[in-house]
């Protein structure tokens, strides 16, 4: 399509998409505001050292800024698609802080002082639709997080790095201005990275009927999730790990890899990185306490090398990386690198065998050397490695391919499912 017809019809469309989220937002936010306040019993959650954080009128000029760059939004999209989802994750974002608002209901319980000039009608201007009830979670910090989302990925260099000062004050000043108590930040922010994971930058969710093991991993997964729940109710930081665990068991139960959102080139989603680090970190702990035990580098044939998650830079030429629960390392940021994201514990589904296996090849004749690994070097690299010596050599049997591998590294695990799935991925070859 023609770039100028493109760009007219992302104008256009963005100025209907502006005439129906503005009322959309003044007319839920505004009533559930004035509903909220004509309740009776609506009580405050507040810390004593917020009390010794300072009024700064000034810091309502960013706060105000985020209703221009909400517009503004619209129109530095790229692409039909890229406008629809953010559309999609604004209005998302209202409704959740309606409902919020409506569920747990809170006020601000400080007494604002008066101001004058510029900035006290700025705060004038405000007061007119926004009275102290909208407070958990706080709307302004879920646009904020999505509207810094969306304008990094098409900044790069001073521009990106100016882009989240300026964000990152308009976040502050909901303190400062005296518009929302601490708690509503941090709800704010959960509820704002919930809604971009939810609605990912690129593909669709495609839900996947799981198979028996992925079926008892996410019970697994669920019943952790459910226990931290219990728990958080006396420990509140806990609803974080059941918040991780959860999507962790979406994953196992149907949703796949792309829940846990780790690119091609290693990178974890802002939101992903975030929801999920308690369970990232629960993994990290795993892996050091095994790793321990186990050889970091296996060779398994000229060129081609098995380990697990490397802590240093490798003496390879290029790195296969086939774990989806931790990032790129950043020693391997001057390395050939590709990612397959592979579930742990779990036969790998065809189309990731046929892309780890295209990738390992492809990185051995560009590259020379290659290390696969998984976070341990134990099985989904295995799997990997297995598939390709089958490719590579179609005389050899599933048998014969696995005992190569586990004559190189012995503590290698190839499960039933494992096998089966590599006899399947032979005879396809064959065919």
């Amino acid at each position: 399509m023609n770039i100028s017809v493109t760009r007219r019809k992302l104008l256009i469309q963005g100025v209907g998409w502006l005439l129906l989220l503005a009322p959309f937002f003044f007319l839920t936010y505004g009533q559930v505001n004035q509903f909220t306040a004509s309740r009776e019993g609506v009580g405050s959650v507040v810390f004593a050292w917020e009390r010794h954080i300072p009024f700064m009128p000034l810091t309502i000029i960013p706060y105000w800024s985020l209703d221009l760059l909400y517009g503004l939004s619209l129109f530095v999209c790229l692409s039909l698609s890229e406008q629809r989802r953010l559309v999609c994750r604004l209005a998302l974002a209202s409704v959740v802080a309606c409902v919020g608002f409506l569920l747990f209901p809170l006020r601000f319980s400080f007494v604002r002082p008066a101001v004058s000039g510029f900035s006290g009608w700025l705060f004038g201007q405000l007061e007119q639709f926004d009275l102290p009830y909208n407070q958990a979670p706080s709307l302004h910090i879920m646009l904020c997080w999505l509207l810094w989302r969306h304008f990094s990925r098409h900044l790069t260099g001073h521009w990106r790095r100016l882009c989240a000062a300026w964000f990152l004050l308009i976040a502050v000043s909901v303190l400062t201005t005296w518009q929302h108590h601490f708690v509503d930040v941090i709800a704010g922010l959960v509820a704002g990275m919930l809604i971009d994971w939810l609605v990912p930058e690129q593909g669709r969710w495609r839900w996947q009927r799981p198979d028996a093991a992925r079926r008892r991993l996410a019970g697994r997964y669920l019943s952790g999730a459910l226990i931290c729940s219990v728990a958080g109710w006396f420990f509140h930081w806990l609803w974080w790990p059941a918040l991780a665990l959860l999507i962790v068991t979406l994953a196992y139960a149907g949703l796949g890899v792309a829940a846990l959102q780790k690119d091609r080139q290693g990178k974890l989603s802002p939101a992903a990185h975030w929801l999920l680090l308690p369970w990232r970190l629960g993994m990290l702990i795993s892996r050091l306490r095994y790793t321990r035990r186990l050889p970091a580098i296996s060779p398994l044939t000229e060129g081609v090398f098995l380990g697990f998650y490397p802590g240093s830079l490798p003496a390879q030429q290029a790195v296969l990386d086939v774990t989806s629960e931790f990032p790129r390392a950043r020693h391997l940021t001057d390395v050939a690198y590709h990612c397959v994201p592979m579930l742990d514990l779990v036969c790998p589904d065809d189309t990731q065998l046929r892309q780890a296996v295209t990738a390992l090849e492809q990185l051995r004749q560009s590259q020379g050397t290659v290390l696969v690994h998984c976070a341990l070097g134990l099985s989904r690299s295995a799997m990997v490695a297995a598939a390709w010596l089958l490719e590579q050599q179609p005389a050899l049997t599933v048998a014969q391919a696995v005992a190569s591998i586990r004559e190189k590294r012995p503590q290698v695990v190839f499960t039933s499912q494992h096998l089966e799935r590599l006899e399947q991925w032979r005879t396809n070859r064959m065919v």
